[in-house]
């Protein structure tokens, strides 16, 4: 099992689970030209997408979702208040994801378990996924707009964990945001600073975690270098130096992680 995360950021989000030669998506937040292209450098054949998940309706992570479904003949799947956006108006297929449940993908090459859970954020619902395939664990953990336990013990013991490091607080403070989009990025259903990050790694990190992935860095209220030094230093407080940690680029996908 091979994650690929293609992009995050507030530009578009997308990562993908591949299981041989099928897929499963997590979000389609790029444009459609974009995502063509992305898509094209992963030397997947024609429909081997079977599956699309969207965490929730902001078009950074909705964008394409139904557009690539229909052209891979995949499911999308998402939560029942989603089913209606317009993103996805062109699926062929959708099932509903019930926040607190597990429930089963069949793909081609085995069963994908779901675990979804619903995070505070500002665009109603909005969801979080671990995905599991013959015993490997993903979590996908973006817009959340705080640390929150109960997600964590829900989507727990991840081996590889993608997880929003969004803004820096003082660049936040000092920088170019009107005071409102300051209030909703850093209020409790807006994005996980650095310092709330280390907060909700130190209750997701549990004995399989090998591979730490920082997620939807804000371009002008964080930097790569911020977000590795609060991951970093939050993993040696909890002794897991051992833990690889890779930053998720906006503008290129991610080499595959061998989950």
């Amino acid at each position: 099992m091979l994650l690929t995360v293609l992009s995050s950021g507030s530009k578009g989000n997308a990562s993908l689970l591949r299981i041989g030669e099928g897929g499963v998506l997590v979000d389609a937040g790029l444009g459609p030209q974009v995502m063509r292209d992305r898509w094209a450098h992963l030397n997947l054949g024609h429909r081997a997408l079977e599956h699309v998940l969207v965490t929730h309706g902001h078009l950074d992570h909705s964008r394409s979702a139904g557009a690539l479904a229909r052209r891979q003949d995949a499911t999308v799947h998402c939560a029942p208040a989603m089913i209606t956006h317009r993103a996805l108006a062109r699926a062929p297929r959708y099932s509903e994801l019930r926040a607190g449940k597990e429930q089963e993908l069949k793909c081609r090459e085995g069963v994908v378990h779901v675990r979804s859970a619903l995070l505070p954020h500002d665009c109603d619902p909005t969801l979080g996924f671990r995905l599991e395939h013959e015993g490997r664990r993903v979590v996908i953990l973006t817009d959340l707009g705080k640390p929150d336990a109960a997600v964590a013990q829900h989507l727990s013991d991840p081996h590889v964990l993608l997880l929003e490091f969004n803004y820096d607080e003082e660049m936040l403070h000092a920088g170019p945001y009107p005071d409102a989009l300051k209030q909703r990025v850093s209020g409790d259903r807006g994005h996980l600073s650095n310092h709330q990050a280390q907060k909700q790694l130190a209750l997701m990190v549990g004995p399989s975690l090998h591979t730490l992935v920082l997620g939807h860095l804000s371009l002008k209220n964080n930097t790569p270098e911020l977000a590795v030094a609060a991951a970093t230093e939050e993993l040696e407080r909890l002794g897991r130096e051992d833990v690889r940690v890779i930053v998720a680029q906006q503008d290129r996908a991610l080499d595959g992680i061998e989950v």
